[in-house]
């Protein structure tokens, strides 16, 4: 009897020794060895910034993101949203860098770069509607839909209004310049598809709206001939032709504006640590 309960008991206790076993091993394989545990600040800015430069941007932006969790206060921190913003914004998820670059603006109101953050915000929504192809191929900006270029133009305003004497405001007003005409020739498109479907007194309201909302652009004289054409279809004569004359009038004074070329392909950077200093430190 004694033998078969000492049997008993060593039994258990292996049980429990195997199982105490296979629940250590269990935690130690559900916890992920995390190489950057013990860094600095300094050192994950460090690393986060090399991934950057070699454009591993989904990399640099988690390691930007463990810098930002473990080190909520100091300068890396706040450059490191900055960089997050550009980060997403290489690797082609607008929506996090523009949310990225609203949570710098919302933090740093008065922080020295932060019409940096403004205008990545403007560039973000000036490219974000342009597509693989259009990279390559020619295509009609005014064609796409608007409210990318009309995000682009409110951020675009935000920073002139802001940061006047910004550098980047003498890109952001090009850039308006370019918004501007591509807003005025798609309300013409919508106009010009009105006349498609007769519908001809929508069309006038969208031509008027551009000759009266978005003069000096190159739309106004697209904007014109649709007008005349949709009094003519109306059967108001008189109308037809007053838009006529001012038509023909500007035609000949040559006040009619071409198109203007895309602006340059901008050169927005994430090197603003070099007038802070963060590398030598």
């Amino acid at each position: 009897m004694r033998r078969t309960l000492t049997r008993l008991a060593t039994l258990l206790l292996i049980a429990l020794l195997i199982g105490t076993s296979i629940c250590a091993c269990s935690a130690f394989k559900g916890k992920e060895f995390d190489e950057t545990e013990g860094w600095n600040a300094s050192k994950l800015y460090a690393e986060a910034a090399s991934e950057m430069d070699s454009g591993g941007y989904k990399k640099a932006i988690e390691l930007y993101e463990k810098l930002e969790a473990r080190y909520p206060f100091g300068r890396y921190a706040m450059q490191a949203q900055l960089d997050v913003a550009y980060a997403n914004y290489k690797a082609e998820e607008p929506e996090a860098a523009i949310a990225a670059a609203d949570r710098f603006i919302k933090l740093y109101p008065q922080n020295p770069f932060v019409d940096y953050a403004y205008f990545l915000k403007g560039i973000i929504n000036y490219n974000r509607s342009v597509g693989f192809l259009d990279r390559y191929i020619p295509t009609d900006p005014s064609q796409r839909d608007p409210g990318a270029a009309l995000d682009a133009f409110a951020d675009f305003s935000e920073l002139i209004k802001r940061f006047p004497d910004s550098k980047y405001t003498p890109d952001a007003r090009q850039r308006m310049v370019y918004l501007r005409n591509n807003l005025a020739q798609n309300e013409v498109n919508v106009a010009r598809y009105y006349m498609k479907r007769q519908a001809y007194v929508a069309a006038a309201n969208r031509a008027n709206y551009v000759i009266e909302h978005f003069q000096r652009t190159s739309a106004v004289k697209g904007a014109l001939e649709v007008l005349v054409a949709a009094y003519q279809a109306l059967g108001e004569e008189k109308l037809a032709a007053d838009a006529q004359r001012v038509l023909d009038v500007n035609r000949k004074a040559g006040r009619f504006i071409s198109n203007d070329p895309a602006p340059a392909e901008i050169g927005v950077t994430r090197k603003l640590w070099d007038y802070i200093e963060l590398d030598k430190n």
